[in-house]
Protein backbone atom coordinates (compact mmCIF):
# COMPACT_ATOMS: atom_id res chain seq x y z
CA UNK A 1 0.00 0.00 0.00
CA UNK A 2 1.85 2.95 -0.74
CA UNK A 3 0.63 7.49 0.01
CA UNK A 4 -1.14 7.33 -3.31
CA UNK A 5 -3.90 4.62 -2.60
CA UNK A 6 -7.13 5.61 -1.48
CA UNK A 7 -7.76 2.40 -0.12
CA UNK A 8 -4.62 2.57 2.11
CA UNK A 9 -4.89 5.96 3.03
CA UNK A 10 -9.25 5.23 3.41
CA UNK A 11 -7.81 2.66 6.48
CA UNK A 12 -5.35 5.44 7.70
CA UNK A 13 -8.59 7.47 8.77
CA UNK A 14 -8.24 10.14 5.48
CA UNK A 15 -10.92 9.98 3.30
CA UNK A 16 -9.18 11.09 0.25
CA UNK A 17 -11.91 11.36 -2.05
CA UNK A 18 -10.04 13.21 -4.96
CA UNK A 19 -8.05 10.69 -5.77
CA UNK A 20 -11.56 8.80 -7.03
CA UNK A 21 -12.61 11.79 -9.53
CA UNK A 22 -13.32 11.48 -12.63
CA UNK A 23 -13.45 14.56 -15.48
CA UNK A 24 -17.19 15.45 -15.64
CA UNK A 25 -18.55 13.49 -18.83
CA UNK A 26 -15.21 11.08 -18.24
CA UNK A 27 -17.76 8.21 -17.08
CA UNK A 28 -20.11 8.60 -20.55
CA UNK A 29 -17.22 8.22 -23.16
CA UNK A 30 -14.57 5.76 -24.35
CA UNK A 31 -12.36 5.74 -26.81
CA UNK A 32 -13.86 5.19 -30.77
CA UNK A 33 -11.98 1.82 -30.93
CA UNK A 34 -13.41 0.72 -27.72
CA UNK A 35 -16.98 1.61 -28.52
CA UNK A 36 -16.88 0.07 -32.37
CA UNK A 37 -15.38 -3.34 -30.53
CA UNK A 38 -18.08 -3.34 -27.74
CA UNK A 39 -20.66 -2.63 -30.51
CA UNK A 40 -19.71 -5.63 -32.39
CA UNK A 41 -19.64 -8.02 -29.15
CA UNK A 42 -23.07 -7.22 -28.04
CA UNK A 43 -24.18 -7.70 -31.82
CA UNK A 44 -22.86 -10.94 -32.13
CA UNK A 45 -23.83 -11.46 -28.31
CA UNK A 46 -27.44 -10.68 -28.84
CA UNK A 47 -27.52 -12.81 -32.53
CA UNK A 48 -25.47 -15.48 -32.26
CA UNK A 49 -25.07 -16.84 -28.61
CA UNK A 50 -27.54 -19.03 -26.96
CA UNK A 51 -27.43 -18.98 -23.36
CA UNK A 52 -30.05 -20.92 -22.62
CA UNK A 53 -28.22 -23.38 -24.92
CA UNK A 54 -24.86 -23.22 -23.14
CA UNK A 55 -27.13 -23.86 -19.89
CA UNK A 56 -29.15 -27.07 -21.42
CA UNK A 57 -25.72 -28.24 -23.08
CA UNK A 58 -23.25 -27.81 -20.27
CA UNK A 59 -20.89 -26.80 -23.28
CA UNK A 60 -20.32 -23.04 -24.80
CA UNK A 61 -20.42 -24.05 -28.83
CA UNK A 62 -17.47 -24.05 -30.77
CA UNK A 63 -18.54 -21.25 -33.32
CA UNK A 64 -19.30 -19.49 -30.03
CA UNK A 65 -15.84 -19.70 -29.06
CA UNK A 66 -14.60 -19.08 -32.54
CA UNK A 67 -16.98 -15.69 -33.39
CA UNK A 68 -15.21 -14.44 -30.08
CA UNK A 69 -12.25 -15.22 -30.99
CA UNK A 70 -13.16 -13.28 -34.95
CA UNK A 71 -13.59 -10.26 -33.51
CA UNK A 72 -11.19 -9.99 -30.70
CA UNK A 73 -13.06 -10.96 -27.41
CA UNK A 74 -9.89 -13.46 -25.99
CA UNK A 75 -6.99 -10.59 -26.50
CA UNK A 76 -8.65 -6.96 -25.77
CA UNK A 77 -6.12 -5.69 -23.65
CA UNK A 78 -3.56 -7.36 -25.41
CA UNK A 79 -0.88 -4.85 -26.75
CA UNK A 80 -1.56 -4.33 -30.61
CA UNK A 81 2.38 -5.09 -31.30
CA UNK A 82 1.64 -8.83 -30.18
CA UNK A 83 -1.58 -8.87 -31.96
CA UNK A 84 -4.17 -7.86 -29.71
CA UNK A 85 -6.44 -4.99 -29.95
CA UNK A 86 -4.89 -3.07 -27.11
CA UNK A 87 -8.01 -1.70 -25.84
CA UNK A 88 -8.55 0.27 -22.68
CA UNK A 89 -9.59 -1.61 -18.96
CA UNK A 90 -12.67 0.12 -18.61
CA UNK A 91 -13.34 -1.86 -22.42
CA UNK A 92 -12.35 -4.82 -20.92
CA UNK A 93 -14.95 -4.55 -18.08
CA UNK A 94 -17.53 -3.67 -20.10
CA UNK A 95 -16.70 -6.64 -22.33
CA UNK A 96 -17.09 -9.13 -19.46
CA UNK A 97 -20.28 -7.41 -18.33
CA UNK A 98 -22.09 -7.76 -22.02
CA UNK A 99 -20.73 -11.22 -22.33
CA UNK A 100 -21.66 -12.62 -18.94
CA UNK A 101 -25.29 -11.39 -19.03
CA UNK A 102 -25.80 -13.88 -22.16
CA UNK A 103 -24.77 -16.43 -20.02
CA UNK A 104 -21.82 -16.61 -16.80
CA UNK A 105 -20.04 -18.93 -18.09
CA UNK A 106 -18.77 -17.17 -20.63
CA UNK A 107 -17.55 -14.19 -18.70
CA UNK A 108 -15.30 -17.13 -17.05
CA UNK A 109 -14.03 -18.32 -20.28
CA UNK A 110 -12.83 -14.53 -21.21
CA UNK A 111 -11.75 -13.14 -17.56
CA UNK A 112 -9.41 -16.70 -17.16
CA UNK A 113 -7.83 -16.30 -19.77
CA UNK A 114 -6.95 -12.95 -20.16
CA UNK A 115 -6.89 -11.85 -16.04
CA UNK A 116 -5.29 -14.74 -14.82
CA UNK A 117 -3.88 -16.73 -17.82
CA UNK A 118 -0.73 -16.30 -19.91
CA UNK A 119 -1.19 -13.05 -21.83
CA UNK A 120 -1.07 -10.86 -18.17
CA UNK A 121 1.97 -13.14 -16.19
CA UNK A 122 3.40 -12.73 -19.79
CA UNK A 123 2.98 -8.74 -20.32
CA UNK A 124 4.38 -7.85 -16.76
CA UNK A 125 7.15 -10.65 -16.20
CA UNK A 126 7.66 -12.04 -19.71
CA UNK A 127 11.23 -11.34 -21.32
CA UNK A 128 10.76 -10.26 -25.15
CA UNK A 129 11.51 -13.73 -26.40
CA UNK A 130 8.83 -15.50 -25.07
CA UNK A 131 6.18 -12.41 -25.69
CA UNK A 132 7.08 -12.60 -29.22
CA UNK A 133 6.97 -15.90 -29.08
CA UNK A 134 3.65 -16.47 -27.02
CA UNK A 135 1.31 -13.88 -26.88
CA UNK A 136 0.24 -13.83 -30.54
CA UNK A 137 -0.68 -16.89 -30.02
CA UNK A 138 -3.19 -16.12 -27.30
CA UNK A 139 -5.28 -13.54 -29.79
CA UNK A 140 -6.72 -17.04 -30.76
CA UNK A 141 -5.48 -19.86 -28.77
CA UNK A 142 -7.02 -20.19 -24.98
CA UNK A 143 -5.16 -20.30 -21.71
CA UNK A 144 -5.23 -21.65 -18.40
CA UNK A 145 -3.81 -20.53 -14.74
CA UNK A 146 -2.95 -23.79 -12.78
CA UNK A 147 -2.36 -23.48 -9.32
CA UNK A 148 -4.79 -24.91 -7.31
CA UNK A 149 -3.93 -28.60 -5.91
CA UNK A 150 -6.20 -30.84 -4.03
CA UNK A 151 -4.43 -30.15 -0.45
CA UNK A 152 -3.96 -26.56 -1.44
CA UNK A 153 -6.72 -24.43 0.14
CA UNK A 154 -5.67 -21.11 0.75
CA UNK A 155 -2.24 -22.03 1.61
CA UNK A 156 -0.12 -21.57 -2.08
CA UNK A 157 3.26 -22.98 -0.03
CA UNK A 158 1.45 -26.65 0.14
CA UNK A 159 2.15 -26.98 -3.61
CA UNK A 160 3.24 -30.72 -4.21
CA UNK A 161 3.67 -30.19 -7.90
CA UNK A 162 7.52 -29.95 -8.62
CA UNK A 163 9.96 -28.99 -11.09
CA UNK A 164 13.60 -30.54 -11.79
CA UNK A 165 16.10 -28.59 -13.82
CA UNK A 166 18.24 -30.81 -15.80
CA UNK A 167 21.20 -28.69 -16.88
CA UNK A 168 22.65 -30.90 -19.23
CA UNK A 169 19.11 -30.32 -22.05
CA UNK A 170 18.51 -26.78 -19.93
CA UNK A 171 15.20 -28.24 -19.25
CA UNK A 172 12.51 -28.97 -16.33
CA UNK A 173 10.79 -32.04 -16.07
CA UNK A 174 7.36 -31.51 -14.32
CA UNK A 175 4.84 -33.95 -12.35
CA UNK A 176 1.84 -33.17 -10.45
CA UNK A 177 -1.60 -33.09 -10.46
CA UNK A 178 -3.79 -29.45 -10.70
CA UNK A 179 -7.26 -29.29 -9.70
CA UNK A 180 -10.24 -26.73 -10.87
CA UNK A 181 -8.21 -25.28 -14.13
CA UNK A 182 -10.93 -22.88 -15.39
CA UNK A 183 -10.28 -23.00 -19.23
CA UNK A 184 -7.99 -26.46 -18.51
CA UNK A 185 -10.22 -28.89 -20.63
CA UNK A 186 -10.00 -26.16 -23.60
CA UNK A 187 -6.61 -24.98 -23.32
CA UNK A 188 -3.61 -24.66 -25.75
CA UNK A 189 -1.14 -23.10 -22.83
CA UNK A 190 -1.02 -23.62 -19.93
CA UNK A 191 0.31 -21.24 -17.15
CA UNK A 192 1.52 -23.60 -14.48
CA UNK A 193 3.24 -22.80 -11.09
CA UNK A 194 5.31 -25.51 -9.60
CA UNK A 195 7.90 -26.11 -6.86
CA UNK A 196 11.91 -26.43 -8.07
CA UNK A 197 14.01 -28.05 -5.71
CA UNK A 198 16.32 -25.73 -3.84
CA UNK A 199 20.29 -26.68 -5.52
CA UNK A 200 23.70 -25.72 -5.32
CA UNK A 201 23.31 -23.71 -8.44
CA UNK A 202 19.63 -22.25 -7.91
CA UNK A 203 17.19 -20.91 -5.48
CA UNK A 204 14.38 -23.13 -6.17
CA UNK A 205 11.06 -22.29 -4.46
CA UNK A 206 7.57 -21.70 -6.57
CA UNK A 207 8.18 -20.81 -9.93
CA UNK A 208 5.99 -20.18 -13.27
CA UNK A 209 6.30 -22.32 -16.31
CA UNK A 210 4.78 -22.15 -19.80
CA UNK A 211 3.27 -25.57 -20.64
CA UNK A 212 2.14 -26.74 -24.14
CA UNK A 213 -1.41 -28.52 -23.14
CA UNK A 214 -0.67 -31.27 -26.05
CA UNK A 215 2.75 -32.11 -24.74
CA UNK A 216 3.00 -35.21 -23.86
CA UNK A 217 2.81 -36.09 -20.34
CA UNK A 218 -0.25 -33.39 -19.95
CA UNK A 219 -3.96 -35.28 -19.68
CA UNK A 220 -7.13 -34.05 -18.80
CA UNK A 221 -8.25 -36.09 -16.44
CA UNK A 222 -11.72 -34.98 -15.31
CA UNK A 223 -14.03 -32.38 -16.05
CA UNK A 224 -15.38 -30.60 -12.80
CA UNK A 225 -19.24 -29.95 -12.54
CA UNK A 226 -20.65 -27.40 -10.27
CA UNK A 227 -23.87 -26.04 -9.08
CA UNK A 228 -23.58 -23.13 -11.34
CA UNK A 229 -21.37 -22.04 -14.29
CA UNK A 230 -22.56 -24.77 -16.83
CA UNK A 231 -20.43 -24.61 -19.86
CA UNK A 232 -17.04 -23.79 -17.65
CA UNK A 233 -14.58 -25.81 -18.89
CA UNK A 234 -12.66 -26.54 -15.81
CA UNK A 235 -10.79 -29.89 -14.76
CA UNK A 236 -8.39 -31.60 -12.73
CA UNK A 237 -4.88 -31.78 -15.38
CA UNK A 238 -2.23 -34.34 -14.60
CA UNK A 239 1.51 -33.67 -15.16
CA UNK A 240 3.63 -36.61 -15.46
CA UNK A 241 7.07 -36.38 -16.68
CA UNK A 242 6.31 -33.02 -18.71
CA UNK A 243 9.37 -31.91 -20.37
CA UNK A 244 9.15 -27.68 -20.98
CA UNK A 245 12.49 -25.43 -22.23
CA UNK A 246 13.88 -23.77 -19.37
CA UNK A 247 13.34 -21.32 -21.55
CA UNK A 248 10.05 -21.13 -21.06
CA UNK A 249 9.88 -20.25 -17.20
CA UNK A 250 8.53 -16.89 -16.68
CA UNK A 251 10.73 -14.76 -14.46
CA UNK A 252 12.99 -16.50 -12.36
CA UNK A 253 13.44 -19.58 -9.84
CA UNK A 254 11.12 -18.93 -7.12
CA UNK A 255 9.20 -15.82 -8.20
CA UNK A 256 5.84 -17.76 -9.28
CA UNK A 257 3.61 -16.88 -6.30
CA UNK A 258 4.70 -12.99 -6.86
CA UNK A 259 4.36 -13.31 -10.38
CA UNK A 260 0.82 -15.42 -9.56
CA UNK A 261 -0.59 -12.70 -7.22
CA UNK A 262 0.45 -10.00 -9.42
CA UNK A 263 -1.55 -11.08 -12.38
CA UNK A 264 -4.07 -11.91 -9.83
CA UNK A 265 -4.06 -8.18 -8.55
CA UNK A 266 -4.58 -6.55 -11.99
CA UNK A 267 -7.74 -8.83 -13.13
CA UNK A 268 -9.19 -8.18 -9.60
CA UNK A 269 -11.94 -6.09 -11.12
CA UNK A 270 -12.72 -8.42 -13.52
CA UNK A 271 -15.25 -10.22 -10.45
CA UNK A 272 -16.78 -7.23 -9.83
CA UNK A 273 -17.68 -6.55 -13.25
CA UNK A 274 -19.67 -9.62 -14.05
CA UNK A 275 -21.78 -9.06 -10.45
CA UNK A 276 -22.17 -5.61 -11.45
CA UNK A 277 -24.04 -6.90 -14.86
CA UNK A 278 -25.78 -9.42 -12.81
CA UNK A 279 -26.85 -7.12 -10.77
CA UNK A 280 -28.35 -4.83 -13.20
CA UNK A 281 -29.63 -7.73 -15.19
CA UNK A 282 -32.10 -8.54 -11.54
CA UNK A 283 -32.83 -4.25 -11.52
CA UNK A 284 -34.10 -4.62 -15.29
CA UNK A 285 -36.29 -8.05 -14.61
CA UNK A 286 -37.52 -7.03 -10.60
CA UNK A 287 -38.46 -3.32 -12.49
CA UNK A 288 -40.31 -5.27 -14.84
CA UNK A 289 -41.75 -7.97 -12.92
CA UNK A 290 -42.88 -5.72 -9.86
CA UNK A 291 -45.14 -3.64 -12.54
CA UNK A 292 -46.65 -6.26 -14.41
CA UNK A 293 -47.53 -8.75 -11.40
CA UNK A 294 -50.84 -6.99 -9.60
CA UNK A 295 -51.98 -8.22 -6.07
CA UNK A 296 -54.87 -6.60 -4.37
CA UNK A 297 -55.35 -4.71 -7.53
CA UNK A 298 -52.32 -2.69 -7.54
CA UNK A 299 -48.45 -3.58 -8.73
CA UNK A 300 -46.77 -5.45 -6.05
CA UNK A 301 -44.01 -2.80 -6.75
CA UNK A 302 -45.80 -0.39 -4.88
CA UNK A 303 -46.25 -2.05 -1.25
CA UNK A 304 -43.69 -1.38 0.72
CA UNK A 305 -42.17 -4.81 1.21
CA UNK A 306 -40.85 -5.22 -2.43
CA UNK A 307 -40.52 -1.37 -2.98
CA UNK A 308 -37.59 -1.37 -0.09
CA UNK A 309 -35.85 -4.97 -2.04
CA UNK A 310 -36.25 -2.53 -5.62
CA UNK A 311 -34.66 0.50 -3.97
CA UNK A 312 -31.99 -1.59 -2.70
CA UNK A 313 -31.33 -3.71 -5.98
CA UNK A 314 -31.33 -0.20 -7.55
CA UNK A 315 -28.71 1.40 -5.43
CA UNK A 316 -26.34 -1.37 -5.02
CA UNK A 317 -26.62 -2.03 -8.90
CA UNK A 318 -25.56 1.53 -9.41
CA UNK A 319 -22.72 1.22 -6.36
CA UNK A 320 -21.37 -2.03 -8.00
CA UNK A 321 -20.72 -0.02 -11.65
CA UNK A 322 -19.35 3.25 -10.19
CA UNK A 323 -16.49 1.01 -8.02
CA UNK A 324 -15.66 -0.99 -11.54
CA UNK A 325 -15.54 2.27 -13.32
CA UNK A 326 -14.08 4.66 -11.25
CA UNK A 327 -11.52 2.42 -10.05
CA UNK A 328 -11.31 1.14 -14.04
CA UNK A 329 -10.54 4.18 -15.11
CA UNK A 330 -8.23 5.22 -12.70
CA UNK A 331 -6.04 2.09 -13.43
CA UNK A 332 -6.10 2.67 -17.10
CA UNK A 333 -4.54 5.77 -16.21
CA UNK A 334 -2.06 4.50 -14.33
CA UNK A 335 -1.96 7.68 -11.91
CA UNK A 336 -1.90 5.69 -8.47
CA UNK A 337 -2.12 2.05 -7.19
CA UNK A 338 -5.62 0.95 -7.69
CA UNK A 339 -5.18 -2.93 -6.11
CA UNK A 340 -6.28 -2.80 -2.68
CA UNK A 341 -9.48 -0.83 -4.22
CA UNK A 342 -9.80 -3.49 -6.73
CA UNK A 343 -9.73 -5.94 -3.63
CA UNK A 344 -12.09 -4.19 -1.80
CA UNK A 345 -14.46 -4.48 -4.95
CA UNK A 346 -14.24 -7.70 -5.55
CA UNK A 347 -15.31 -8.56 -1.51
CA UNK A 348 -17.88 -6.38 -1.64
CA UNK A 349 -19.39 -7.22 -5.11
CA UNK A 350 -19.34 -10.95 -4.50
CA UNK A 351 -21.28 -10.53 -1.71
CA UNK A 352 -23.50 -8.11 -2.68
CA UNK A 353 -24.38 -9.52 -6.17
CA UNK A 354 -25.61 -12.45 -4.30
CA UNK A 355 -28.14 -10.97 -1.89
CA UNK A 356 -29.20 -8.60 -5.29
CA UNK A 357 -30.16 -12.27 -7.07
CA UNK A 358 -31.41 -13.54 -3.77
CA UNK A 359 -34.27 -10.19 -3.20
CA UNK A 360 -34.94 -11.07 -7.30
CA UNK A 361 -35.72 -14.64 -6.31
CA UNK A 362 -37.91 -13.50 -3.31
CA UNK A 363 -39.91 -10.87 -5.35
CA UNK A 364 -40.87 -13.45 -8.88
CA UNK A 365 -41.42 -16.36 -5.89
CA UNK A 366 -42.07 -19.71 -7.63
CA UNK A 367 -41.39 -18.38 -10.83
CA UNK A 368 -37.78 -17.49 -9.97
CA UNK A 369 -37.40 -20.89 -8.14
CA UNK A 370 -38.28 -22.21 -11.35
CA UNK A 371 -36.50 -22.69 -14.39
CA UNK A 372 -36.45 -21.08 -17.10
CA UNK A 373 -37.28 -24.20 -20.01
CA UNK A 374 -39.99 -25.21 -17.28
CA UNK A 375 -42.05 -21.98 -17.40
CA UNK A 376 -41.32 -21.39 -21.25
CA UNK A 377 -42.75 -25.65 -21.49
CA UNK A 378 -46.16 -24.37 -19.70
CA UNK A 379 -46.20 -20.78 -21.90
CA UNK A 380 -44.52 -18.58 -19.61
CA UNK A 381 -41.47 -16.24 -19.99
CA UNK A 382 -38.15 -17.65 -19.45
CA UNK A 383 -36.93 -15.91 -16.73
CA UNK A 384 -33.47 -17.75 -15.18
CA UNK A 385 -32.66 -16.16 -11.95
CA UNK A 386 -32.43 -19.81 -10.15
CA UNK A 387 -29.46 -19.82 -12.92
CA UNK A 388 -28.28 -16.69 -12.13
CA UNK A 389 -28.31 -17.40 -8.56
CA UNK A 390 -26.39 -21.09 -8.57
CA UNK A 391 -23.69 -19.11 -11.00
CA UNK A 392 -23.22 -16.06 -8.83
CA UNK A 393 -22.72 -18.40 -5.82
CA UNK A 394 -19.05 -19.17 -6.56
CA UNK A 395 -18.13 -15.15 -6.57
CA UNK A 396 -17.89 -15.72 -2.42
CA UNK A 397 -15.80 -18.51 -2.68
CA UNK A 398 -13.06 -18.50 -5.76
CA UNK A 399 -10.76 -15.81 -6.32
CA UNK A 400 -9.84 -15.20 -2.87
CA UNK A 401 -12.98 -16.61 -0.23
CA UNK A 402 -15.07 -13.75 1.80
CA UNK A 403 -13.35 -14.74 5.22
CA UNK A 404 -9.89 -15.57 3.36
CA UNK A 405 -9.73 -12.27 1.47
CA UNK A 406 -11.03 -10.32 4.36
CA UNK A 407 -8.74 -11.62 6.57
CA UNK A 408 -5.52 -11.46 4.09
CA UNK A 409 -6.50 -7.40 3.82
CA UNK A 410 -7.02 -7.21 7.77
CA UNK A 411 -3.42 -8.29 8.52
CA UNK A 412 -2.04 -5.92 5.50
CA UNK A 413 -4.15 -2.65 6.94
CA UNK A 414 -2.83 -3.62 10.67
CA UNK A 415 0.64 -3.97 9.42
CA UNK A 416 0.65 -0.66 7.85
CA UNK A 417 -0.76 0.89 10.82
CA UNK A 418 2.35 -0.72 13.22
CA UNK A 419 4.53 0.69 10.62
CA UNK A 420 2.89 3.95 10.14
CA UNK A 421 4.63 7.41 11.37
CA UNK A 422 1.95 10.02 9.64
CA UNK A 423 -0.39 11.44 11.64
CA UNK A 424 -3.97 10.02 11.37
CA UNK A 425 -5.80 13.30 11.05
CA UNK A 426 -8.15 13.29 8.04
CA UNK A 427 -6.55 15.21 5.24
CA UNK A 428 -8.60 18.07 3.75
CA UNK A 429 -10.42 17.81 0.92
CA UNK A 430 -12.57 20.39 -0.54
CA UNK A 431 -14.48 18.02 -2.48
CA UNK A 432 -15.58 16.22 1.24
CA UNK A 433 -17.67 19.50 1.93
CA UNK A 434 -19.24 20.28 -1.59
CA UNK A 435 -21.78 19.29 -3.89
CA UNK A 436 -25.26 17.77 -3.42
CA UNK A 437 -23.69 14.13 -1.82
CA UNK A 438 -21.36 16.26 0.57
CA UNK A 439 -23.57 14.90 3.70
CA UNK A 440 -22.58 11.43 2.31
CA UNK A 441 -18.67 12.62 2.00
CA UNK A 442 -18.62 13.78 5.84
CA UNK A 443 -20.13 10.89 7.19
CA UNK A 444 -17.44 8.54 5.22
CA UNK A 445 -14.60 11.21 6.79
CA UNK A 446 -15.86 10.34 9.91
CA UNK A 447 -16.69 6.90 9.79
CA UNK A 448 -12.53 6.61 8.00
CA UNK A 449 -11.32 8.22 11.15
CA UNK A 450 -13.15 6.13 12.98
CA UNK A 451 -12.31 3.19 11.60
CA UNK A 452 -8.65 3.86 11.90
CA UNK A 453 -8.71 4.20 15.59
CA UNK A 454 -10.37 0.90 15.91
CA UNK A 455 -7.52 -0.76 13.63
CA UNK A 456 -4.86 1.57 15.63
CA UNK A 457 -6.24 -0.17 19.38
CA UNK A 458 -5.88 -3.67 17.26
CA UNK A 459 -2.59 -3.11 16.11
CA UNK A 460 -1.07 -2.01 19.92
CA UNK A 461 -2.18 -5.94 20.49
CA UNK A 462 0.68 -7.95 21.88
CA UNK A 463 2.03 -10.17 19.15
CA UNK A 464 -0.25 -12.21 17.00
CA UNK A 465 -3.74 -11.79 19.58
CA UNK A 466 -5.76 -9.26 17.05
CA UNK A 467 -5.52 -11.65 14.13
CA UNK A 468 -5.91 -15.19 16.34
CA UNK A 469 -8.26 -13.42 19.13
CA UNK A 470 -10.60 -10.61 16.98
CA UNK A 471 -10.63 -12.15 13.26
CA UNK A 472 -14.22 -11.49 12.76
CA UNK A 473 -14.03 -8.12 14.32
CA UNK A 474 -11.32 -7.42 11.94
CA UNK A 475 -13.06 -8.60 8.98
CA UNK A 476 -15.94 -6.83 10.11
CA UNK A 477 -13.93 -3.06 10.06
CA UNK A 478 -12.74 -4.32 6.32
CA UNK A 479 -16.57 -4.63 5.29
CA UNK A 480 -16.66 -0.91 7.03
CA UNK A 481 -13.87 0.10 4.69
CA UNK A 482 -15.41 -1.78 1.64
CA UNK A 483 -18.65 0.49 2.38
CA UNK A 484 -16.94 3.96 2.59
CA UNK A 485 -15.47 2.95 -0.75
CA UNK A 486 -18.76 2.00 -2.31
CA UNK A 487 -19.71 5.25 -0.46
CA UNK A 488 -17.04 7.60 -2.22
CA UNK A 489 -17.16 5.73 -5.92
CA UNK A 490 -20.78 6.10 -5.62
CA UNK A 491 -20.87 9.67 -5.25
CA UNK A 492 -17.86 10.37 -8.00
CA UNK A 493 -19.97 8.22 -10.36
CA UNK A 494 -22.90 10.12 -10.18
CA UNK A 495 -21.27 13.61 -10.22
CA UNK A 496 -18.84 12.42 -13.46
CA UNK A 497 -22.37 11.19 -15.47
CA UNK A 498 -23.72 13.87 -17.79
CA UNK A 499 -26.92 13.97 -19.76
CA UNK A 500 -29.05 12.10 -17.50
CA UNK A 501 -30.31 14.55 -15.00
CA UNK A 502 -31.04 14.09 -10.99
CA UNK A 503 -31.21 10.32 -11.67
CA UNK A 504 -27.72 9.53 -10.79
CA UNK A 505 -27.33 11.61 -7.54
CA UNK A 506 -30.52 9.98 -6.15
CA UNK A 507 -29.15 6.55 -6.91
CA UNK A 508 -25.92 7.58 -5.00
CA UNK A 509 -27.67 9.33 -2.60
CA UNK A 510 -29.84 6.03 -2.02
CA UNK A 511 -26.84 3.66 -1.73
CA UNK A 512 -25.29 6.02 0.76
CA UNK A 513 -27.83 6.41 3.19
CA UNK A 514 -29.02 2.09 3.05
CA UNK A 515 -24.74 1.81 2.99
CA UNK A 516 -24.65 3.97 6.61
CA UNK A 517 -27.05 1.65 8.36
CA UNK A 518 -24.73 -1.06 7.43
CA UNK A 519 -22.09 0.49 8.55
CA UNK A 520 -23.73 1.46 11.72
CA UNK A 521 -24.15 -1.86 12.70
CA UNK A 522 -20.73 -2.93 11.85
CA UNK A 523 -19.46 -0.67 14.18
CA UNK A 524 -21.68 -1.34 16.99
CA UNK A 525 -20.69 -5.23 16.48
CA UNK A 526 -16.87 -4.60 16.92
CA UNK A 527 -17.58 -3.91 20.42
CA UNK A 528 -20.89 -6.14 21.62
CA UNK A 529 -20.50 -9.10 19.48
CA UNK A 530 -20.79 -13.00 20.63
CA UNK A 531 -17.23 -13.96 19.35
CA UNK A 532 -15.90 -15.57 22.20
CA UNK A 533 -19.04 -17.26 22.81
CA UNK A 534 -19.16 -19.07 19.19
CA UNK A 535 -15.13 -19.79 20.35
CA UNK A 536 -15.95 -21.60 22.56
CA UNK A 537 -19.65 -23.36 20.76
CA UNK A 538 -17.06 -24.59 18.04
CA UNK A 539 -14.71 -26.09 19.49
CA UNK A 540 -17.18 -27.96 21.81
CA UNK A 541 -19.07 -28.97 18.06
CA UNK A 542 -15.41 -30.46 17.07
CA UNK A 543 -14.74 -32.23 19.97
CA UNK A 544 -18.55 -34.44 19.00
CA UNK A 545 -19.93 -32.73 22.49
CA UNK A 546 -23.27 -31.83 20.92
CA UNK A 547 -22.80 -35.29 18.45
CA UNK A 548 -26.04 -36.20 19.76
CA UNK A 549 -27.83 -33.41 17.65
CA UNK A 550 -26.99 -34.72 14.18
CA UNK A 551 -28.80 -38.05 15.36
CA UNK A 552 -32.48 -38.67 13.39
CA UNK A 553 -30.86 -37.51 9.49
CA UNK A 554 -29.45 -39.77 7.12
CA UNK A 555 -26.29 -38.49 5.26
CA UNK A 556 -25.95 -40.04 1.61
CA UNK A 557 -22.67 -38.82 0.97
CA UNK A 558 -20.36 -41.27 -1.20
CA UNK A 559 -18.26 -42.84 1.08
CA UNK A 560 -14.57 -41.44 0.21
CA UNK A 561 -11.75 -39.07 1.47
CA UNK A 562 -12.52 -35.54 2.30
CA UNK A 563 -9.38 -34.84 0.24
CA UNK A 564 -7.92 -36.89 -2.56
CA UNK A 565 -4.41 -38.04 -2.39
CA UNK A 566 -3.55 -37.44 -6.02
CA UNK A 567 -1.34 -40.67 -6.99
CA UNK A 568 2.06 -40.09 -9.07
CA UNK A 569 2.66 -41.60 -12.13
CA UNK A 570 1.25 -41.62 -15.88
CA UNK A 571 -2.80 -40.88 -16.74
CA UNK A 572 -4.63 -44.44 -16.37
CA UNK A 573 -7.63 -43.08 -17.87
CA UNK A 574 -8.54 -41.27 -21.47
CA UNK A 575 -7.38 -37.44 -22.10
CA UNK A 576 -10.59 -35.32 -21.74
CA UNK A 577 -9.02 -32.47 -23.51
CA UNK A 578 -11.61 -30.44 -25.51
CA UNK A 579 -10.00 -29.63 -29.11
CA UNK A 580 -11.88 -26.71 -30.51
CA UNK A 581 -11.07 -26.40 -34.76
CA UNK A 582 -9.00 -23.15 -35.30
CA UNK A 583 -9.11 -20.50 -37.66
CA UNK A 584 -5.89 -18.84 -38.80
CA UNK A 585 -6.98 -15.52 -39.20
CA UNK A 586 -7.01 -12.61 -36.76
CA UNK A 587 -9.13 -10.15 -35.71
Amino acid sequence: MTAADFGAELFLGRLRTGLLALPVGAADRIDDADERFLAELREFCATRVDGHRIEREDSVPDEVIEGLKDIGAFAVKLPREYGGLGLSGVCYHRALMTVSSVHSSLGELLAAHQAIGLPQPLVLFGTERQKQQFLPRCVREISAFTLTEPDLGNDPFRVHTTAVLDRATDTYTLDGVKLWATNGVIADLLVVIARVPESATGPGGLTAFVVEADDPGVTVEHRSSFLGLRGLENGVIRLHDVTVPALNRIGAEGAGLDIALAAQDTGRLSLPAVCAAAAKWCVRIARQWSGARMQGGRPIGTYDAVAGKLSYMAATAFALEAMVEVTGHHADRGDRDTRLEAELAKLFAAEQAWLVADDLMQIRGGRGYETAESAVARGERGVPVERLLRDLRIGRIFDGSTEALGSYLAEAVLARHRDAEESATPVPDDAVLTGPLAPHRRYAAGAAARLADLFREFARLPGDTAVTAHQRSLCRLIDIGAELYAMTASCAYAEALVGRGEAPLELADAFCTQSRHRVESLFSRVGENSDARDRDIARHLLARRYAWLEEGVIDTSVDGPWIAEPKPGPATGPNLRRTVPRRRSTP
